[in-house]
């Protein structure tokens, strides 16, 4: 009998492995949007996605059929609490920024310090439900064949919600394909009251996002953007429900730093300039206001960039002494060879991490001691390089004075507003003035902090706003609890389905540790050397799956009997890497950098998909070895916490210690590897099951 092509498991497979990506990018899009500051934490989500979806795959090993109806209940449930709550995230700390908390929200962090947990097990039940037929249509399959078609799919979501940021779209027309992808999976299966209950909380849910949107609304590759024009008549721009930037004519700021820079050197004019963090266009304004003749325009948001176009009232984007750059401000200046007489850092403070498996964020590669000495080397012989921003703290002031100071070699220019706002200035016409006040407005001194010494932010160690190596204390009662809670519903899962602890693999776990931690590095690295844009991110993470396909190509094609090989593979290319770290990369040509770094940042990121793909390839539980590594990239979310205290390029030493140890499990401790399994020395009624069989499954009971 011909089986129908969409109830064949093939199709089912890569359709539920692209649904289950692309439902995993909307909500760590569309959460942090409408729960504020949560973008400073979308890695939980992450982390809660990873949770779910090897939850999913355990539970379903009885329970797949429940997820006809429970997905798009539990979607709609959470869309209803996201909208309606109101839920916000909060933090304090003296130690640590999170720019845009307000001194009452800093006051009001107690009361709602469970927020962050919660969305973490609304993401994880979603995304569980989603994942419990996973498990059955893993094992109806050849472990490689079903992981390479697990990846295709997972290559099309990710394409798929590329392509929808690309063109601006919003929440409404994600839910709505989650929608049409839905509704391809219950094809092939039986029509019943679950399947109409289902589909009734699927609309319900694109119905309750599609009555949240406004007209006013915009959304970029970063932000849910909107505008609102205040009581002073100024268009104001919210991003992510949080203020962010004001479109104001010049001389009507009312923020100092705008022009402390032409207070200092009053008599000056500044030919060439760059504006970094240029955003809707005040500082522009500014600069073409002060007889700047040409002014490059650097903004990594295109929706915010394209408001200042249409909204600013002086119009600077439309000024022909203007070129607009869309493009992160570290990836300009190193694609550009042009001097300048001023370069503005104009507040490039984010509200978001680039990546959801680090705790970059977008501007953090501005503000490290090799960016400075970039703009150094684009500065004039009498260039200024000037920042400003609400600091809030008197030591982050110190800090970049300190590392302006060690790249410039000379104290900068300081000027302090209140507690919160400061300008700085280096460069060589503040390297001329000898240590002397400027020729207009007053300095202040650098404020004494005291200790703990301020540690300067590197390419190694992206943290502007750390004071000193620390994981603080919310996150690590955040991710206890997110652990502890893992282990919890890991056992409870394994005992409602009578799934043997022994059929869980601490090989692959311990693989799904390293790998998470390999490929955050590699992201991080990519975002370094080719900047910190969400496009940048997406092909990094396309690549690193196209890896993977490759992986199992060769692992399908060409057997190996031994692991050892790809084994000796991983770890030259992890001391490679480690001996070369991205920032010793950056040089011209662009092309030949590109060459070089994506052979330096993937080669371990392929050979580990080697060494994975081997012991798939001969796993019979294809299920339980998919969860345990799944699981594993869950701990692997958690440990990339370590970065904050030892930098990323020591992630590598302990990713080669974790692939030690999953070596030894897969040749010296065979049942800790899930190859006794291969071979037929498993438990009783595991050797008792058949093998995989390539036939359908059968029709999910009403």
């Amino acid at each position: 009998m011909t089986v129908p092509f969409l109830a064949r498991n093939d199709v089912r497979l890569f359709l539920t492995s692209g649904t289950i990506l692309f439902v995993e990018l909307l909500l760590i899009r569309w959460i942090p949007a409408n729960v504020r500051y949560i973008g400073f934490f979308s890695n939980f989500l992450l982390i809660a996605s990873f949770l779910g979806i090897g939850l999913g795959i355990l539970v379903g090993r009885r329970w797949h059929h429940v997820q006809i109806a429970l997905f798009p209940i539990l979607l709609f449930f959470v869309v209803g609490l996201v909208i309606r709550a109101q839920l916000n995230v909060q933090v304090q700390s003296e130690d640590e920024l999170f720019f845009g908390l307000t001194d009452a929200s800093r006051r009001a962090a107690e009361t709602n310090f469970l927020v962050l947990p919660l969305v973490v097990v609304l993401v994880t039940g979603v995304m569980a439900a989603l994942a419990l037929p996973l498990g059955p249509l893993l094992k109806s399959m050849p472990p490689l064949r079903a992981y390479a078609i697990d990846i295709g799919g997972s290559m099309a979501g990710i394409a798929g919600f590329t392509l929808l940021s690309a063109a601006g779209t919003g929440p409404v027309a994600w839910f709505a394909i989650v929608a049409v992808l839905f509704a391809l999976l219950l094809l092939g299966t039986r029509v019943t009251a679950w399947a109409g209950l289902a589909a009734a909380a699927m609309i319900l849910a694109v119905f309750a996002v599609n009555v949240q949107a406004t007209p006013a609304e915009k959304w970029s590759p970063y932000y849910r953007i909107t505008t609102y024009v205040a009581g002073d008549g100024k268009t104001h721009i919210n991003v992510n429900g949080i203020p962010h930037q004001a479109l104001h004519p010049v001389g009507t700021a009312k923020e100092e730093f705008y022009d402390q820079i032409y207070r200092w050197f009053p008599e000056r004019t500044y030919e060439r300039v760059l504006v970094v963090g240029a955003g809707s266009g005040s500082d522009v304004a500014l600069a073409l206001a002060r007889g700047a003749g040409h002014v490059d325009a650097v903004e990594i948001d295109p929706a915010i960039q394209q408001l200042g176009i249409e909204q600013h009232p002086d119009r600077p984007y439309q000024d022909p002494r203007v070129t607009r750059v869309v493009n992160d401000g570290r990836a300009f200046l190193r694609g550009t060879d042009a001097r300048y007489d001023l370069v503005v850092f104009a507040l490039p403070d984010s509200l978001t991490l680039v990546s959801t498996t680090a705790n970059v964020r977008l501007e953090s590669f501005l503000f490290t001691e090799e960016a400075f000495v970039s703009v150094r080397d684009h500065l004039s012989d009498d260039g200024v390089f000037v920042l400003y921003n609400y600091y809030r703290e008197e030591w982050l002031i110190a800090k970049l004075s300190r590392m302006l100071e060690a790249t410039f070699g000379a104290p900068p220019l300081l000027q302090t507003y209140d507690a919160q706002k400061a300008t700085l200035a280096a460069g060589p016409a503040v390297t001329a003035l000898g240590g002397g006040s400027p020729p207009g407005d007053t300095v202040d001194a650098v404020p004494e902090v005291g200790a703990p010494d301020p540690r300067p932010a590197s390419d190694d160690w992206p943290f502007l706003y750390l004071r000193t190596p620390f994981v603080a204390d919310y996150y690590l009662l955040a991710l206890g609890l997110i652990l502890a809670g893992a282990a919890a519903a890991v056992a409870l899962g394994a005992r409602a389905t009578g799934t043997s602890v022994r059929r869980f693999s601490p090989h692959f776990f311990v693989l799904g540790i390293a790998f998470l931690l390999l490929e955050t590095r590699s992201l991080v690295s990519f975002s370094l050397l080719f900047g910190t844009t969400w496009l940048v991110n997406a092909l990094a993470f396309f690549a690193i799956l196209a890896s993977v396909l490759l992986a199992i190509l060769i692992n399908a094609r060409w057997p190996i009997r031994r692991p050892w090989p790809f084994y000796v593979g991983l770890f030259v290319a992890l001391g490679l890497a480690f001996l070369l770290p991205p920032e010793s990369l950056l040089f011209e040509p662009a092309w030949l950098r590109y060459v070089v770094a994506a052979a330096l940042a993937f080669a371990p990121v392929f050979f580990a998909n080697l060494v994975f793909s081997y012991s798939f390839r001969d796993t019979r539980t294809a299920d339980m070895a998919f969860a345990s590594n799944l699981l594993g990239a869950m701990v692997g979310g958690a440990m990339e916490y370590l970065a904050l205290i030892t930098g990323y390029q020591a992630l590598l030493v302990v990713v080669a210690l974790l692939y030690a140890l999953a070596y030894l499990f897969a040749t010296r401790f065979r049942r800790l590897a899930d190859r006794d399994l291969a071979e037929g020395r498993s438990e009783r009624d595991e050797s008792a099951a058949p093998a995989p069989s390539r036939r359908p499954l059968p029709p999910e009971p009403a």
